[in-house]
């Protein structure tokens, strides 16, 4: 996405208005409730259904049943399944389709004449996810509406959602050598994955100091992750007179108390247009550069590929003043690299991905970057790296205007992708989706920065943007902790909540729990004057208190083995300070 006149905006399709046509459907459960009825799956074919403006056909092979409906090719037709299901509650929701006509087709879902959000079609006839959807005990409609035409449908299956897996995010980053910083950010999130969600906001110098005003006026709060772009650091716009330093925003708002997020609008090393409608500074785009990054990286000895690891020196000295000043960053370079509107994701996946690991070897091993947090921005598991190259799984969310929907298709989908075993982000949004919507949906993102200028303005209405900048769930640069020590704090607090419980449980008692206590405000008050070593002294004090053989009656084993793995833990921390 983009800034003014030089990154154009990605939400030209927008959402179209539809009659419809329907279908009945019963789901009535024969077996049990929703939470234990997940065997229960129903396929109904939309060849069975009254049709408006449709037709049935089966002349493309492929189909199930014995057609299919087509064929999508305007605003006026649209697909309602009227559904009765036996309980309010979350169901799986899978479309089967007929991309006939090209693959990447979209389709809106819209439930209860509210929009929930949109599918990506593969090729030819195929199913996919829609993620969960919300229906209520009795009569509820499902609309499927074009967003791109010329596709068809086939089929619809609703099945009762199981209970989300719990993730299975660990507090480490594929750089072995991240920085203190780094990793007390990944911590963060990871241990607040699930629970809430950050509000970001993309900020341009364009539009700087306005829109983080205009949600301070609108809200009284301001977001808690600011994202940044190194555009203008891309040497083919230096060369065009272009100019930007955006680290010295980075680090204050580093200081201010909240996350930092850079992206990389990178204009193509060479070979920029330049023409009417495709001006220089457009040179990101696909058509705006006959630059080719399959060659490039085919041929390391030429000029091209030299140009590629100039360009990527630039940035990493950008990086290296972050890492200087303490600052960690999401890093997300080659967005949206499966769209092929930008020149990283034009020659398919292997490049992209390609370009992706040559960028971590040179920015780690090279540059010795450690307070990067790499952010993948693709859902497509075709274009996925791999686990050792990536931090955390993103997608950018624009399903057109004041659709608030939680985006759980795309959710899913970046769980599977990444086995659940990553953090998972909207790493640029249009409008904001509903945080009542998102803890109902398990769609546990991360974290939200919504695009700047009109699209903040226009796609949000002053009323949404109160609502989620003062919910609940929705953590705001106020109520950040202290990152800096986040590791540790988190750590002594837990410390002290164990003792606390134990207590109660009457599993630490006597002399032992009240010496432990003793010892842990003396760790916190050295921690708190940053006596570092002292506070490790100090730590050896516990332990012994801990290890002593007169006061074992007082503890049991399994508490002894908690505290010491928390002990550890803290130590490890403390000395690398």
């Amino acid at each position: 996405m983009g800034n003014g006149k030089k990154i154009k905006s990605l939400t030209k399709k927008s959402m179209v208005a539809a009659s419809i046509f329907t279908l009945s459907i019963s789901l009535i459960s024969t077996t049990g409730n929703v939470a234990n009825a997940e065997s229960e799956v129903r396929i109904f074919e939309a060849e069975d259904a009254t049709l408006n403006g449709l037709t049935v056909k089966n002349s493309e092979l492929g189909f199930s049943g014995t057609g299919y409906v087509g064929d999508f090719e305007n605003s006026s037709q649209s697909v309602t399944f009227h559904v009765d299901a036996p309980e309010t509650g979350l169901y799986n929701l899978n479309i089967g389709y007929g991309a006939i006509y090209g693959s990447g087709k979209v389709a809106n879902v819209v439930v209860n004449g509210k929009s929930l959000g949109s599918f990506t079609m593969g090729s030819g006839f195929g199913k996919e996810s829609a993620g969960n959807i919300l229906l209520n005990g009795g009569s509820n409609t499902i609309s499927i509406t074009p967003n791109w035409t010329w596709f068809a449908i086939d089929y619809i299956e609703v099945k009762p959602a199981p209970a989300p897996e719990k993730h299975q995010v660990e507090k480490k980053l594929i750089n072995p050598n991240a920085t203190n910083e780094a990793k007390a950010l990944i911590s963060f999130l990871v241990d607040n994955f699930g629970e809430k969600i950050l509000a970001g906001q993309q900020d341009y110098p364009s539009t700087r100091p306005g829109d983080l005003q205009y949600i301070y006026e609108t809200t009284g709060k301001y977001p808690a992750v600011l994202g940044l772009d190194f555009i203008d650091n891309s040497p083919s716009r230096v060369e065009h007179g272009a100019s930007a330093d955006e680290t010295p925003v980075a680090i204050d708002w580093w200081n201010k108390g909240g996350i930092v997020a850079f992206t990389w609008h990178w204009n193509a090393p060479k070979d920029l247009l330049d023409e009417p409608g495709n001006e220089w500074w457009s040179g990101f785009y696909t058509r705006a550069t006959t630059f080719d990054v399959e060659y490039a990286l085919n041929h390391p000895e030429s000029e091209d590929y030299k140009l590629l690891i100039r360009d990527i020196d630039v940035i990493a000295d950008e990086l290296k003043k972050l890492q200087e000043a303490g600052v960690p960053v999401l890093w997300r370079p080659l967005h949206e690299a499966e769209g092929g509107w930008f020149w990283w994701g034009a020659k398919g996946p292997e490049p992209t991905k390609e370009l992706w690991r040559l960028m971590y070897d040179r920015m780690t091993n090279y540059h010795h970057l450690n307070n990067l947090i790499w952010v993948w921005n693709s859902i497509d598991e075709d274009w996925y790296p791999g686990d050792e190259y990536v931090d955390i799984v993103s997608f950018d969310s624009y399903p057109g205007d004041y659709n608030y929907s939680p985006m759980s298709s795309q959710y899913e989908a970046l769980k599977e992708l990444s086995s659940n075993k990553k953090i998972i982000s909207i790493a640029e949004n249009g409008p904001i989706p509903d945080p009542d919507l998102l803890p109902l949906y398990h769609a546990n993102y991360s974290w939200f920065s919504t695009w700047n200028g009109d699209v903040l303005r226009n796609q949000n209405s002053k009323e949404h943007l109160r609502k989620v900048y003062n919910h609940d769930y929705v953590i705001t640069l106020d109520e950040m902790p202290n990152l800096i020590t986040y590791r540790e704090d988190s750590l002594l607090r837990r410390l002290s909540n164990l003792i606390d419980e134990n207590k109660e449980k009457g599993e630490l008692t006597g002399p032992l729990q009240k010496q432990l206590k003793d010892r842990l405000a003396q760790i916190q008050d050295q921690f708190n004057q940053k006596h570092y070593k002292q506070a490790v002294h100090q730590l050896d004090h516990f332990k012994k208190s801990l290890d002593n053989k007169a006061l074992q009656n007082n503890v049991t084993e399994n508490t002894k083995i908690e505290l010491n793995k928390i002990l550890n833990e803290l130590r490890i921390i403390l000395n690398n300070r």
